[in-house]
């Protein structure tokens, strides 16, 4: 169980009316940081999966990975912000 405790994400929020196809550049281009790699999409891809399901895995990641990945991200005008989580936000 510790070390599912310690598992940490970052998750994407996009702009109302960011587009599929948008939200799927946002993750491919931001993808090029070996120690924060995108976390598998959803089987099914609908919007709503999406856009609330792109997420980088950031358990391994060094605080200038984090800062290159948010940098990475922030430079598209469709993300609204980024959320830093850890397992232990879950339920909260």
């Amino acid at each position: 169980m510790g070390a599912a405790l310690s598992k940490q994400w970052m998750t994407v929020d996009f702009n109302p009316g960011t587009s599929m196809a948008t939200a799927l550049h946002v993750r491919a281009a931001c993808s090029h940081i070996h120690s924060a790699p995108p976390i598998a999409l959803p089987a099914k891809h609908s919007v709503i999966n999406i856009m609330y399901g792109v997420q980088y895995d950031t358990t391994n990641s060094s605080l200038a990975d984090l800062a290159r990945l948010q940098t990475c991200l922030l430079k598209f005008t469709s993300v609204a912000g980024v959320n830093p989580q850890t397992a232990g936000d879950e339920g909260s």
